[in-house]
């Protein structure tokens, strides 16, 4: 569950901290993306897909951004991320 790999992450370094959580369930790997610039982590990720039915082609889109400040004192070569 969520609730338990939170806490193996939490646990695994304890010199490491936890800025932010995104849920990118139902998007593949590839489709996020993570920079850190300007103070500033940023999520992304998009999906599309097309399929044809008999009623002719349907589309299916989706996207999400999350933007978090780096909390004073944090550089931004010191960010790490994980999926």
């Amino acid at each position: 569950s969520l609730a338990r790999s939170l806490n193996r992450l939490m646990d695994s370094s304890d010199d490491q901290k936890l800025l932010a959580l995104v849920d990118v369930r139902g998007f593949d790997p590839e489709e996020v993306t993570v920079t850190v610039k300007d103070g500033k982590v940023k999520v992304s990720a998009e999906h599309k897909e097309e399929q044809t039915t008999p009623e002719g082609r349907d589309y299916s889109y989706r996207m999400i951004v999350k933007e978090i400040n780096l909390p004073q004192g944090v550089s931004e070569d010191e960010v790490t991320h994980s999926l």
